[in-house]
């Protein structure tokens, strides 16, 4: 009886992993926002400089981060207020931008691709992955059972040595 349900636990953890029960991922393209573009007097960018964004009348920064190569940044501000950038290459140069906002900026998104255990797949993907782990749980289980009901029966051998 032990080893059977221990063959029942084996096969249930390698038929539903563990990812099925966590979260997955999901990205989504936004419009809007907040650029705010850091460059030295030459016109030159300031590339990968690091930038924190203050929302008003808060102290801990909303968020930090780096400028892209081009010398980018961009922020979703949630709240009205004056907001404050301040851009440093932490060689000596820095930039501080303060950025009015006058109402809520609401994230306007398109979803993309779905990561994950069943991520990007189709409802008609998913239901064949699911009967695919039905049968195949059912099948391995079925074989097992084979398996045991053999040992009860007297192998071809010992049928042959009977009659011979």
């Amino acid at each position: 009886m032990k080893p059977k349900i221990a063959t029942i636990i084996v096969l249930i953890a390698f038929t539903f992993p563990v990812s099925l029960h966590a979260h997955g991922v999901r990205g989504k393209m936004g419009k809007g926002g907040i650029v705010v573009i850091a460059e030295y007097t030459t016109g030159e960018p300031m590339s990968y400089a690091k930038v924190v964004i203050t929302a008003p009348d808060k102290k801990i920064p909303f968020q930090i981060g780096r400028t892209d190569r081009n010398g980018r940044f961009c922020f979703f501000p949630d709240v009205p207020g004056h907001w404050v950038a301040v851009v440093s290459d932490e060689m000596g140069h820095r930039l501080q931008v303060t950025v009015p906002v006058e109402k809520h900026m609401k994230l306007q998104s398109t979803p993309q691709q779905k990561e994950g255990f069943f991520g990007g797949m189709s409802v008609l993907h998913r239901a064949l992955m699911g009967l695919s782990l039905i049968f195949g749980t059912t099948g391995i289980i079925m074989w097992r059972m084979a398996k045991k009901r053999q040992k009860n029966y007297p192998s071809n051998n010992k049928i042959r040595d009977v009659l011979n």
